[in-house]
């Protein structure tokens, strides 16, 4: 009889180190160096399961002051079920290191990284930090989800976004089952675009602001990552204990913008159904001699909006996605919301809101 040891698969390779099965390790993939002449790396935790299965890569922090995928990640790996994993978890909760650092959205150089994939081997800093991201962990991975929120003060509902006719990477969205499933197209030089390129699927989850840690985006984030991953195999599969409803998938969005300057006063929560021609706030004059009131041009569903309590002319005000279920989509997202998925018990879960109660 083979002893364990010899049914056990072969090792994960990444950069220069080998992770056996059964291991877990932390890999640093260097980069380059920055001003100060220290290293900068990628650094990659990888669970390598004792039985095979998908090698799924999640990422965070592509924009340094997201912050919500880095504890989305950390959860995961404290996440006692990861220990049974089959397959291989390649996680990096920190992408931009730099910027994380600076507390920015972008690298030193005011670059976006997820504007320079798959990188250059020879470019800046940042497009070499793409270069390996794209040729040593999108390359080997299975599955991808990418972990992002909205702006500063520019709050998203939990949603997630796919290629437009990515069927594969639509599927795997259902099962993640946000509020709102977004398909649009493709921005050149980005992680997702990177990962089409590459016959990838990919998700792109995008919940709460920069800068602020938000329970419910960090709790979809969560139990949405480890029901794919259930789905996938590589966890036992978990029952949900409450009733959620279907994601509403909608295949366009566009931006109500101010019709001028001044004080804005929204009059719209995120998740609430609008129809063409109704009132979304309005826009004051400083001086007080007039407020002008801003209407929804087309109906749709508020998926995002701007905190922002002044506005230039222009400026967008609501992210709103377009639905051809109008009459169930806000019932569907607020069942959604009132049905946040329960947490087993090894999994932690701080709350971590800032309004004020009454």
């Amino acid at each position: 009889m083979k002893s364990s040891r010899q049914t056990l698969r072969p090792p994960f390779l990444l950069g220069e180190q080998e992770v056996q099965a059964g291991q877990s390790a932390q890999v640093r993939l260097p980069v380059g160096t920055f001003l100060t002449h220290e290293e900068l790396s990628i650094q990659v935790t990888v669970i390598h399961g004792r039985l095979p299965g998908p090698v799924m890569l999640v990422s965070g922090c592509i924009h340094g002051d997201e912050y919500n995928g880095a504890e989305i990640i950390r959860r995961i790996l404290r996440t006692k079920s990861v220990k049974k994993l089959k397959g291989t978890l390649l996680a990096v909760p920190i992408v931009n290191r730099p910027g994380f650092i600076r507390r920015a959205r972008y690298m030193p150089d005011r670059r976006d990284l997820n504007r320079l994939f798959p990188g250059s081997a020879t470019g800046s800093l940042g497009a070499r930090l793409a270069k390996v991201f794209s040729e040593q962990l999108i390359r080997q991975a299975d599955c991808i989800i990418d972990l992002h929120t909205g702006a500063v003060n520019r709050p998203n509902l939990s949603q997630i976004r796919v290629t437009s006719g990515d069927e594969h990477s639509i599927a795997l969205a259902r099962v993640f089952s946000p509020p709102v499933i977004l398909t649009a197209s493709q921005r050149e030089q980005t992680l997702r675009a990177t990962c089409i390129a590459y016959r990838k699927p990919v998700l792109l989850y995008e919940s709460g602001e920069a800068l602020r840690l938000d329970s419910s985006s960090i709790r979809y984030g969560v139990q949405g990552i480890l029901s794919v991953m259930g789905h996938l195999g590589m966890l036992p599969r978990r029952s949900r204990r409450k009733a959620r409803s279907e994601a509403i998938l909608c295949h366009k969005s566009f931006w109500q913008r101010a019709p001028q300057g001044g004080i804005f006063t929204p009059l719209v929560s995120l998740g609430k159904a609008v129809t063409q021609g109704s009132l979304l706030g309005f826009i004051a004059d400083p001086q007080g001699s007039s407020e002008t009131e801003v209407i929804a041009s087309y109906a749709g569903v508020i998926i995002g909006r701007t905190n922002e309590a002044v506005a230039d002319e222009g400026d967008g005000l609501f992210h709103i996605a377009l639905t051809s279920d109008l009459d169930s989509a806000e019932g569907m997202i607020s069942q959604s919301v009132d049905a946040l998925p329960e947490l087993a018990e090894d999994l932690e879960d701080h709350p971590v809101g800032f309004e004020v109660s009454p």
